[in-house]
């Protein structure tokens, strides 16, 4: 039976960065069996899947010793589904492995078919993948993973973009294809997971194994640091200086009357359009933070980027309409964070980064301060990309706010972090709150504090 995995004097230090993510780590995983891969954010866990898909020191720059090895086909679902789109349209997308595999063309799109139908994706093969939202990217991903087969399955968070149903039925189809396969799942929200697992591998925050067994054993010991242990109580949020958050200017009143977005997609195929938000109404106030809220797919995203003017709109109004701004004065006004954090990075340095916006805008900005907030201190010279995603999604936030805008836009904010650093972006979020800014979140987190949610489902009010 194929499957078995083995790490041997693991170690792993990306380029640029002082010391290792991982350092001599010994694990062994027999052919079959499933297994929960937990820690805090930065531990490593990524790393050990990235290894095992031979992606470290080719495609990912660094210094790698020791091995990683696996016996048998891999299926990687990456962290940050946008990396894994290699098509126009959701059916190709999904057959592209099976090509390169050469599987016959009939069982291909048997294949393909079964897969989109597991995971939720409902539109049709020919449904633009550019017309996803980060859920539905995420889906499309697993569904890539599902088609192959795989002797080992790599899932690297595949529902934490997700909301609660929408996550379940994505847990029973990876649960389903994972019967006499081994399985190696990373996440931070465990507690589904644990009736799934034969086995809980526990990570510490330098990236050595501080607990390995089954899942009766698990929850039997203390709950390890870094880790949502099922029935922990949610974290305090983290008390922010008012003075790294405070409003430089005004918070603006933002009103959406009737506001419907026709996203536009031009390729050589010709042109389509897809309804993302239909006759949409809400008022968003200073001193709250609003939360849009619904199923994967709803429209959160759009909706959130319409209140900054990053979107057209195609029906309807805005008010006041800072599409009309230049970046310079939009950005003085407001703060974006994306969904993918990457988008937002433009310097070399986690440093640089968190100045940037600040030094353009002529504004002082404590770098030191914000980054210990974030737990990002001993990353201030690391370049952004040599980072995990749960520390790129805090830097997103600490260099897209850093300038202390009054309007502070924010896209799954808490997607990737353990209960520390939870605390951290929680808190950040509490203290703009407090500081009279008007704050506007897309997410899926029920434990994220706000004032008024705005319940989406299919890009309209629920």
């Amino acid at each position: 039976m194929r499957g078995e995995v083995r790490f041997d004097g693991f170690t792993w230090r990306p380029l640029g960065r002082r010391e290792p993510v991982v350092a001599g780590l010994d694990l062994s995983i027999g052919a079959g069996e499933r297994v929960l891969l937990v820690g805090p954010s930065g531990s490593g866990k990524s790393t050990m899947l990235l290894g095992l898909a031979s992606a470290l020191g080719t495609t990912i720059a660094g210094d790698l010793t020791g091995s990683a090895t696996v016996d048998g086909r891999i299926g990687l679902l990456l962290q940050n589904p946008a990396d894994a789109v290699v098509a126009e349209q959701i059916g190709r997308d999904v057959a592209f492995g099976l090509e390169n595999l050469r599987v016959r063309r009939d069982e291909i799109w048997t294949r393909v078919d079964g897969a989109l139908e597991a995971v939720g994706l409902r539109q049709g093969r020919e449904h633009p993948t550019g017309a996803l939202s980060g859920g539905e990217q995420q889906r499309l991903a697993l569904a890539g993973v599902l088609a192959l087969e795989p002797d080992v399955m790599l899932l690297d968070e595949p529902t934490a973009m997700l909301d609660a149903d929408t996550a379940a039925t994505v847990r029973n189809a990876i649960v389903s294809a994972a019967r006499g396969r081994t399985m190696i799942v990373v996440e931070h929200r465990i507690g589904p997971w644990l009736e799934h697992v034969d086995r809980v591998v526990v990570l510490s925050a330098d990236g050595r194994v501080v607990a390995d067994g089954d899942v009766a054993s698990f929850l039997a010991g203390p709950a390890p640091s870094g880790v949502w242990a099922p029935g922990m109580t949610v974290p305090v949020p983290l008390d922010v200086p008012a003075e790294l958050v405070a409003p430089t200017g005004p918070a603006p009143e933002v009103v959406l009357d009737g506001v419907s977005v026709d996203l536009v997609l031009r390729t050589l195929r010709g042109v389509r359009r897809t309804r993302a938000l239909e006759g949409l109404q809400a008022t968003i106030l200073p001193g709250q933070v609003s939360a849009f809220t619904g199923p994967s797919g709803a429209g959160k995203s759009t909706a959130v980027a319409v209140v900054g003017g990053l979107v057209k709109v195609s029906e309807g109004t805005v008010t006041p309409d800072m599409r009309a701004m230049r970046s310079r004065a939009l950005a003085a006004v407001a703060g974006w964070v994306p969904q993918n954090p990457e988008h937002g990075f433009l310097t070399r340095t986690v440093a640089d980064e968190v100045a940037h916006s600040a030094r353009r805008l002529g504004r002082e900005v404590d770098v030191d301060r914000i980054l210990d907030v974030f737990g990002l201190g001993r990353f201030a010279p690391s370049n952004p990309y040599r980072l995990s995603g749960g520390e790129q999604r805090r830097l997103a936030i600490a260099a897209g706010l850093a300038h202390r805008p009054g309007l502070v836009l924010l896209d799954e904010p808490t997607v990737g972090q353990d209960p520390s650093t939870w605390a951290a972006v929680a808190g950040w979020i509490a203290a703009t709150r407090r500081a009279g800014a008007t704050v506007v979140v897309s997410t899926h987190d029920a434990d994220l504090d706000r004032d008024v949610d705005i319940a989406l489902a299919e890009g309209a009010l629920r």
